[in-house]
């Protein structure tokens, strides 16, 4: 998500400045490099040798006669983006009023001067982040096109925003954004219908797939809604939530039948330029006792199949580009592209991505990004499908927004 990006890291005095290690090892992790200014502030916090540790660079805590904070963030300097993660109420009413005082603001200022991305993620008590004063000021900035997370408000406080959505933020910061302008709905996780009142139909599913796609939209400019259901069945040691900074990057809309979920994401793509249907949904469904079924017995089930989502959303927009998802249990990859090939053609998809079902659930997978006319072979983690994902429906959208009319 993040190679070859190079990240000024501005560090300031708020207690948040504790997850800076992490932080900077998690944006090493997604392939950028770091280089961080701290403030005195957050020196007390975090010691500067920590910070230099995690980025494996000099960290700038003083502004010399080397300019350094020209030299980071300046025109032609050496950064793509600058984030100031964690921002407090003083840095953030600083930054609205170009005041210079610290490394940090100074190097924030030069930044926005010469037209370089600032991502802001603030970390302060709840009652600091309500004030007036402050939400102006966030106001303020974001008018000059800096990019704030929005933080995690629990227990009184408004806590610094998760890795994961800040890497996000950095990246569609940092990022060209070929789906600028697009919004895309994306579908996620398993379906769930009830037998009775206490058990369900559902499969293994766990929305990685799905999310990972949405957050790759996001980053390259899109607005995303993300239609999620219910995840599946998991061991103790997978997330088990659909949650995980969804709403950061994303419309959040959750589901539990394929029904709602047919229905939902119906109603998000009638302003939508792309639908992505990464769910795996449920292909049956039966009528649900409305008690619960005693145990110990033989039962039989008749099963009923399930509206179609993709069908049902063609016949309600027949020009809108949507991109399928196709699992098959053969391991044949020409077993597999014969099938992805003719939902392909049944629906008129811009491609599908033909998966192997095994991959359910894992962090690793194999698929096949079928077009009419060509084959591309993937292998990797489902944030790198993602990002291809992504980027094969931004030539659509493009080609489709040059066709004539």
């Amino acid at each position: 998500m993040l190679d070859d990006v190079s990240v000024a890291l501005g560090v300031t005095g708020s207690i948040a400045a504790v997850k800076t290690v992490e932080l900077a090892h998690e944006l090493r992790r997604r392939g950028a490099s770091v280089r961080a200014v701290m403030t005195d502030s957050a020196a007390g916090i975090v010691h500067p040798d920590a910070v230099a540790y995690a980025t494996d660079d000099a960290v700038v805590t003083e502004l010399t006669g080397g300019v350094e904070h020209v030299e980071l963030c300046g025109t032609d300097g050496w950064a793509d983006v600058l984030l100031i993660a964690p921002a407090t109420a003083n840095t953030v009413g600083k930054l609205a009023a170009a005041v210079d005082d610290t490394p940090v603001t100074t190097t924030a200022t030069t930044a926005i001067g010469a037209g370089v991305p600032v991502v802001v993620a603030p970390a302060m008590h709840e009652p600091m982040y309500d004030h007036p004063g402050v939400l102006e000021a966030i106001e303020t900035v974001e008018s000059w096109g800096v990019a704030f997370v929005e933080p995690r408000v629990e227990e009184g406080k408004a806590k610094i925003a998760t890795e994961a959505s800040i890497c996000t933020a950095v990246a569609r910061a940092a990022g060209d954004r070929p789906l600028e302008g697009s919004h895309v709905v994306v579908t996620a996780g398993a379906t769930s219908e009830p037998i009775d009142p206490v058990r369900v139909i559902t499969n293994g599913a766990s929305g990685r797939m799905g999310r990972a796609v949405a957050r790759a939209c996001y980053a390259m400019g899109a607005s995303v809604t993300l239609v999620h259901g219910p995840v599946g069945p998991h061991p103790v040691d997978r997330p088990s939530t659909p949650a995980d900074g969804s709403i950061d990057y994303a419309t959040l809309r959750t589901i539990s039948t394929t029904a709602e979920m047919v229905e939902a994401t119906r109603a998000a793509a009638t302003d939508a330029d792309a639908l992505v249907s990464a769910a795996a949904i449920g292909d049956y469904t039966t009528t649900a006792a409305e008690e619960k079924l005693r145990s110990g017995q033989s039962r039989t089930l008749e099963l009923e199949p399930t509206e179609k989502l993709i069908d049902a959303v063609r016949e309600a927009d027949p020009s809108l580009p949507i991109v399928g998802f196709k699992a098959e249990t053969t391991g044949d990859e020409a077993a597999m592209i014969d099938a992805a090939r003719g939902v392909l053609e049944r629906v008129d998809l811009a491609f599908v991505v033909a998966n192997d079902a095994s991959a359910m659930g894992a962090e690793e997978t194999r698929a096949l990004l079928v077009h009419a006319d060509d084959v591309a072979r993937y292998v990797g983690d489902k944030d790198g499908l993602a990002r291809e994902i992504a980027t094969a429906l931004a030539v659509v959208l493009d080609a489709n927004a040059d066709a004539p009319v």
